[in-house]
């Protein structure tokens, strides 16, 4: 990633990130690589509105400011937000959580607030323009990342709210309009302290991890305090340097289930500290793009743009199973292949991949080409053939490449049973990937791997020093191998030949 790494957050201009009929402009080009580089190094980019939609988004931070101002010191047993999981596409009004010293007021269009028990109650103003504009800009953002995924135009619409809501139907998307730290507000203040290196005390709340569920989120605050974990494990303030018309935005699990993993979400949290001599918190504009909640998140326009879908990701999730489910996060970060494809620029016509593959340790060594050609074969049949395997209820064990040479001669081997209800073709030595010769796992993952060249990602030599030998004694160079590798439901054959 030395290569393309940012200095600091990607900013980009809302315009840029539009898309429009025809070839793709260099400034689209341009501003979607950096966006795409931002949110794979940092979790997180800039977005610039035009001036004009900067002012509405300052008027509705200076109404969140006189919304919570006037509200009561201590909120209402019934107001008491209680995370419940279940209630995700349902919460709307006030709620407050007294411990965290937050205070939220969700706006979704098609359902009406309840009513407050202190009589009548004016929300904060300009909710559904504010709404309009972050919404339009986080479905533009999302087809920004599926260019850069090389998925086909607008892949997610099955899955979002209709533009406008038919009626009856309620948004799943939601604007969350925040305040946190007001001074007026009481509750038990029960806080996490920590002490920075420059002796400044800063205040976090309790739950330190924390990942929206949402496929996209668009936070305008008033003063700084947000900060996002980057690709090295390290906190970063990622909005104290913005503009009046400028927003941060974060993918979120929702976008990182229907991506296969390959955008990962952002690990957040707020600072809450230095608020004794502000009459008003700190305040924030926070729209969720969310996945309605009778539909399923699926790889399946992955998959049709050619990438590889790890075995987690290959059932759909039911959304609301999705939002109800809990997701630890050292599952989700500590994983040790990250996907990677190409993205081509007007400036040389190509670009190195952005989106890198994360290593568990990123000082060690990088594997020798036939190391990693072996271990990319070996996580291409999990993923392809231990699938089918896993459906039939069959438990694989490969044999030795110079054993399984007589075995496919004899009816009665220890794997005859196993390639019959796999599917093996006949005359196959049904081993293991990694155990043939390099250009037989070259074909191998030409074929299972839909984009794979001996070129991605690594530089490789046709026979690995050491198996020339093997390689010769071992196979028939008039014979064909033939490799077993699906597409759609459907077997194919594909002739690799060990030597020309």
């Amino acid at each position: 990633m030395a290569g393309n790494s940012l200095p600091s957050l990607g900013r980009v201009k809302l315009c840029d990130l539009i898309a429009c009929e025809g070839l793709p402009s260099d400034s689209y080009k341009l501003s979607v690589s950096t966006l795409s580089q931002s949110l794979a190094q940092y979790s997180a980019a800039i977005i610039q509105f035009p001036s004009s939609d900067g002012a509405l988004l300052r008027s509705g931070l200076d109404s969140a400011h006189l919304y919570f101002h006037q509200r009561a010191s201590y909120p209402a047993a019934d107001m008491i937000h209680n995370n419940e999981s279940r209630e995700w596409c349902k919460t709307s009004g006030y709620y407050a959580d007294p411990q965290q010293w937050q205070e939220t007021y969700d706006f979704r269009p098609g359902l009406t607030p309840p009513e407050s028990n202190s009589g009548l109650e004016f929300p904060p103003a300009g909710l559904p323009d504010i709404f309009s504009l972050l919404g339009k800009a986080a479905r533009d953002i999302l087809d920004a990342i599926s260019f850069y995924l090389n998925l086909r135009s607008s892949p997610f619409t099955e899955i979002l709210d209709n533009v406008p809501l038919r009626s009856r139907e309620i948004s799943s998307s939601v604007l969350s309009v925040c305040c946190y730290g007001r001074p007026s507000f009481q509750g038990p203040q029960h806080h996490n302290l920590t002490t920075q290196e420059d002796g400044q005390l800063v205040m976090f709340s309790d739950h330190e991890h924390q990942v929206d569920k949402s496929l996209i989120t668009l936070v305008k605050s008033d003063k700084a305090g947000l900060h996002v974990r980057d690709f090295h494990g390290r906190w970063v303030l990622v909005d104290g340097d913005l503009g009046p018309q400028e927003a941060i935005v974060y993918p979120g699990l929702a976008l990182y289930q229907a991506t296969a993993g390959y955008v990962g979400p952002a690990l957040h949290r707020t600072e809450i500290s230095n608020m004794q001599g502000n009459m008003y918190g700190r305040c924030s504009l926070a729209f969720k793009l969310m996945p309605k909640s009778m539909t399923s998140l699926n790889c399946s326009e992955m998959r049709a743009a050619g990438h590889g879908v790890e075995a987690q990701f290959q059932l759909p999730v039911p959304v609301d199973d999705f939002m109800q489910r809990s997701h630890p996060t050292e599952q989700l970060f500590n994983r040790n292949n990250f996907p990677s494809f190409n993205f081509p620029t007007a400036q040389d016509g190509s670009m190195k991949p952005l989106m890198r593959r994360r290593k568990n340790n990123s000082r060690c060594k990088p594997l020798p080409p036939s190391k990693r050609l072996r271990l990319e074969a070996q996580r291409v049949l999990k993923e392809r053939v231990q699938d089918i395997a896993d459906k039939k209820g069959i438990k694989l064990r490969f044999c030795n490449l110079k054993e399984c040479e007589s075995h496919i001669h004899t009816l009665d081997s220890p794997c005859a049973n196993t390639r019959m209800e796999i599917g093996w073709p006949p005359g196959v030595p049904f081993v293991h990937p990694h155990d043939l010769p390099n250009k037989a796992k070259i074909g191998f993952l030409e074929a299972y791997e839909p984009g794979w060249t001996a070129t991605h990602d690594m530089e490789l030599s046709l026979i690995e020093p050491g198996q020339a030998s093997q390689h010769s004694a071992n196979c028939n160079c008039n014979s064909p191998v033939q490799v077993l590798y699906t597409h759609e439901n459907t077997f194919f054959w594909t002739k690799l030949l060990f030597c020309d």
